[in-house]
């Protein structure tokens, strides 16, 4: 299947729109709203969650049932975002020297997966798009909301060429989850002497 990509067609939009306002035909202020939509960060990440969902939902059927479900599944992915930063989609390339960061958490400690550490200097830190704080959603089109730990690095390390991931930055979350660990290593200590 060829990869879905609106961007053009956003682009190309945004011309019309151009097009029509020096027609005069529509108010130029309700067409000046519509082209500030179009080209704001908050379309941009909902075309790249869409898309990224497009390519990897298993949904067999007529493009307009696949597109229904696609637009389900994103509607569902910022609902479950609400309060928190939006997802996005990063994609990085997968070399000999791993990614360049660090997950920790998962079901088994009762939290989301987050990226807890960018290597200086590696992958991700080179590339950008990744931030300490990250709530991991997917690997390559596979959920790891509410998995063990060991799924999503088992899914980081099999992937081949590159790695696309759904990323949402909630910060103060994990926070609260190193908190949370740093208490439970110093009670072990304690019952340790």
């Amino acid at each position: 299947m060829e990869q879905l990509s609106l961007a053009k067609d956003v682009k190309r939009a945004v011309e019309l729109l151009d097009i029509l306002q020096k027609s005069g035909e529509v108010p130029a202020t309700k067409l000046a709203a519509l082209q500030k939509v179009l080209q704001s960060d908050f379309f941009n990440a909902v075309r790249e969650v869409y898309e990224h969902v497009y390519e990897t939902v298993d949904i067999h059927g007529s493009p307009d049932i696949r597109a229904s479900a696609t637009a389900k599944a994103t509607v569902a992915a910022f609902a479950a975002s609400e309060g928190h930063a939006h997802p996005r989609v990063v994609e990085l390339p997968k070399t000999d020297e791993g990614l360049g960061f660090n997950v920790m958490g998962g079901r088994e400690q009762n939290s989301p997966i987050y990226i807890s550490r960018i290597i200086p200097g590696g992958v991700a830190d080179r590339h950008g798009g990744l931030k300490r704080g990250d709530q991991l959603l997917s690997v390559n089109g596979v959920s790891v909301d509410g998995e063990n730990h060991e799924k999503a690095v088992e899914l980081l390390k099999a992937a081949q060429a590159s790695v696309k991931l759904v990323v949402r930055y909630t910060p103060k979350v994990l926070e609260e989850m190193e908190l949370r660990f740093d208490k439970q290593r110093a009670a072990r200590r304690r019952q340790q002497y």
